[in-house]
């Protein structure tokens, strides 16, 4: 592809940013700060680089109208001197931001001799990778982190392991995950899954990985032989190819199972276990369901994003590893939005959480409302990571703030 190899350069006149997101999360972290920068900038140009086409797709679909003729897409060039030479020389950028942990010694020093600042927001660095880079290229990870400020980590302790590494300006602002517009939902999809299931318990197994669905499958018929008779379990695998796999595996169990992705039917009267083996649908059913599990937690994956549930309203339980997003959790089961599954026993403890959040509207609603205040916590965090990147950038040129109202009104 052309574009790997820094090709396809379209600069806009004006101030360009360039941000790099890899992959789908990143991507899905960087549009709230894509309306924070159109608000306070109406005459900024953003370029977008990606590394997968199914992070491109998705921006396709929710990067909002008033935002398409600012925001352009390409794939980012494959770490090459020449290539990356030529992506910096074709763009011109006037500054760029790295998200999370995209790490490219050619193209960091491409910048720095062009004299492009370089940022790293959302910044995660484990203790494990700072251990890695201690051991094995301590001289290159001063030299890359260095070159890179400000560095916005997602908590102090990343901030710390950031400074201790190089980083010259290291800072915790908050994680952008934690900031990201709720899932959306198709409205009438939705009603139309809400006339299906009636008034019946709703539990979701949410982005589930290879392991948890056996515990989820157990965990159903627990709850369903103490008091949840009518109980329907849905369960979206974090890939939906494993769809046919996983409703197999509830079928061999004995229980009536039907999948979405085979003619989108919605569940009958009848079915025990829908899987949800679609792509861009989990907000439906965080809005239909009276708890979930987020999944990537009940084995030892470290767990998927638990403030997209918190959002939604939509109580949250957790299996024992959550390492991907310690510090929400943490704000999550202190708020009392969250209960962890624990114990010898996952399925039985799953099922217990499970079948006292569905039985009890009360203790629901609570969860709901301590979620979805964790999750408010970081409204303006897009805000202030926008006003650390705009001060890269050369000031605007005379004018060009006029409308900025108008603007601001058009991205909310």
């Amino acid at each position: 592809m052309a574009e790997r190899r820094g090709d396809g350069a379209a600069r806009p006149p004006g101030r360009l940013l360039w941000l790099h997101a890899a992959s789908v999360g990143e991507t899905l972290s960087v549009l709230p700060l894509l309306e924070a920068l159109a608000a306070r900038a109406p005459d900024l140009g953003v370029l977008l680089t990606t590394g997968t086409a199914t992070s491109a797709a998705l921006l396709a679909r929710r990067l909002p109208p008033a935002l398409a003729d600012r925001v352009q897409h390409r794939f980012a060039p494959l770490d090459v001197p020449r290539w990356v030479e030529r992506f910096l020389a074709g763009w011109r950028p006037d500054a760029g931001a790295l998200v999370e942990s995209e790490l490219w010694p050619n193209l960091i020093r491409a910048a720095r001799r062009r004299g492009v600042p370089l940022a790293l927001v959302n910044a995660r660095f484990s203790e494990r990778s700072s251990r890695r880079w201690r051991r094995w290229a301590p001289g290159l990870a001063r030299e890359l982190f260095s070159s890179l400020s400000p560095v916005l980590a997602q908590t102090p302790a990343d901030a710390a392991r950031l400074g201790a590494a190089g980083a010259r300006l290291a800072l915790c602002l908050g994680n952008l995950k934690d900031a990201a517009a709720p899932l959306p939902a198709d409205p009438g999809e939705l009603a139309r899954l809400r006339e299906a299931v009636g008034g019946r318990p709703v539990f979701l197994a949410a982005s589930t990985h290879p392991g948890e669905e056996a515990v989820v499958l157990d965990a159903h018929r627990r709850a369903a032989a103490s008091g949840l008779a009518d109980l329907l379990t849905v369960i979206v695998p974090r890939h939906p190819h494993r769809g046919p796999a996983v409703a197999s595996e509830a079928a061999a169990g004995g229980l009536a199972v039907a999948r979405r992705a085979a003619g989108g039917a919605p569940p009958s009267p009848g079915t025990a276990v829908y899987v949800a083996d679609t792509m861009g649908e989990l907000g439906l059913f965080y809005r239909l369901a009276g708890a979930c599990l987020v999944g990537g937690s009940l084995v030892p994956h470290g767990g998927q994003n638990p403030m997209e549930p918190a959002r939604l309203r939509c109580p949250v339980l957790l299996g024992p590893h959550t390492a991907n997003f310690a510090e929400p959790v943490a704000r999550l089961l202190a708020a009392g939005g969250a209960l962890r599954v624990e114990g010898p026993d996952p399925a039985g403890a799953l099922a217990a959480l499970a079948a006292g959040v569905l039985s009890r509207p009360d203790r629901a609603r609570g969860m709901a409302d301590a979620a979805a205040s964790t999750a408010a916590v970081a409204e303006g965090l897009p805000g202030q990571v926008a006003d650390a990147l705009l001060r890269l950038l050369p000031p605007p040129p005379p004018g060009a703030d006029r409308g900025a109202v108008g603007a601001a009104a058009a991205v909310r």
